[in-house]
């Protein structure tokens, strides 16, 4: 992994940051000097995001962060997961402000106060595997339906707000002694954690680091863990080791889609899958277009998408500017 010429850092940390609106433009500066792209959210209870970069660009912008003048070293002891990739995984950067690095609508819920227990990824085994603990997957369906652990129960959350209904409905602290949680990198967890704590749950535990550190640190005959871990860039899933998976998405409703999903008959490259097929009209004959403008491009050899396609573009308008302004002084030389 440390070859590959993509190195990407999925980082969070809740801190007080009530100054993220002044951080913004200099953290945008600092990333897109350094050819940096992904998604970094500020917002007021700290940092949140992954990004992808060359290596020595992403171990600077870590060390920037952590260290540099701008933070003041408040995200010093941030939770960082590295993977690589063999391509830049994100089409643009962005670098936006929030109201929370992860919503959801509970003030309640504060981990820089009050959160779980973390269970470092060789000990999730054995706590899951102990009759009395309740196993919970804090992720929304869609997530879910890629991979999750053995025994695990899916609260059918299609966002995050919508876990705190799964709580108050199907939870009781009374009945429910011990609940272990586990997300794709561990600050839904923490959140998570933290609003069972403020209702009355007492032994609340969470996977530290996520199920990508399960996935790279567990060994994969030992492993509790079942399909891949979807993940939110053109890798789209991982697997043991984190590996890429075999997952890919379908552009038209944002669905993960396993190799078998293409081989069903709804299925249009592009345009739409076995989950949107018949929803909406009007949207497949948007997606049928764009993928035809993107079949185009490829023929062309341009870009498409993302920042890469808006600097052709530009790029192609400054030469074209330029062409007609030597046209122009032609015609009147003449």
């Amino acid at each position: 992994m440390t070859d590959l010429p993509i190195k990407i850092a999925a980082l969070y940390k809740f801190v007080a940051l009530p100054d993220c609106e002044t951080l913004r433009p200099e953290v945008h500066e600092f990333c897109a000097a350094h050819n940096i792209r992904g998604t970094l959210l500020l917002a007021p209870e700290g940092i949140n995001g992954t990004v992808a970069g060359a290596p020595n660009d992403i171990d600077q912008l870590i060390a920037w962060l952590e260290d540099g003048n701008l933070f003041g070293g408040r995200l010093r002891g941030a939770e960082i997961k590295y993977s690589g990739a063999e391509s830049q995984p994100f089409l643009r950067l962005k670098v936006r402000l929030k109201s929370e690095i992860v919503t959801l609508r509970a003030p309640e819920a504060d981990p820089t106060k009050t959160a779980g227990t973390y269970v470092e990824p060789e000990d999730w085994n054995a706590l899951i595997a102990e009759d009395d603990v309740v196993l919970i997957d804090t992720r929304n369906d869609y997530e879910v339906q890629l991979g999750t652990f053995d025994g695990a129960i899916d609260p059918a959350t299609r966002t995050f707000t919508e876990f705190k209904d799964f709580v108050d409905t199907q939870l009781d602290p009374a009945r429910d002694k011990k609940v272990a949680m586990f997300c794709t990198g561990g600050i839904r967890c923490e959140k998570a954690s933290s609003y069972l704590r403020a209702h009355g749950f007492e032994q609340v535990f969470h996977l530290h680091g996520g199920i990508l550190k399960y996935l790279e640190t567990v060994p994969e005959t030992e492993s509790k863990w079942h399909g891949e871990c979807f993940v939110f860039d053109e890798r789209v899933g991982v697997k043991h080791g984190l590996e890429i998976g075999t997952a890919t998405l379908c552009r038209a409703c944002r669905q993960p889609l396993l190799p078998a999903d293409k081989q069903r008959a709804e299925f249009i490259d592009g345009v739409q899958c076995h989950h949107c097929a018949g929803t909406d009209a009007d949207k497949t004959r948007r997606a049928a277009e764009r993928q035809r403008q993107i079949d185009i491009a490829a023929q062309q050899g341009l870009a498409h998408l993302g920042d890469a396609a808006a600097s052709a573009a530009a790029a192609r308008a400054k030469a074209k500017k330029k062409q007609r302004a030597a046209d122009r002084k032609r015609n009147t030389v003449k």
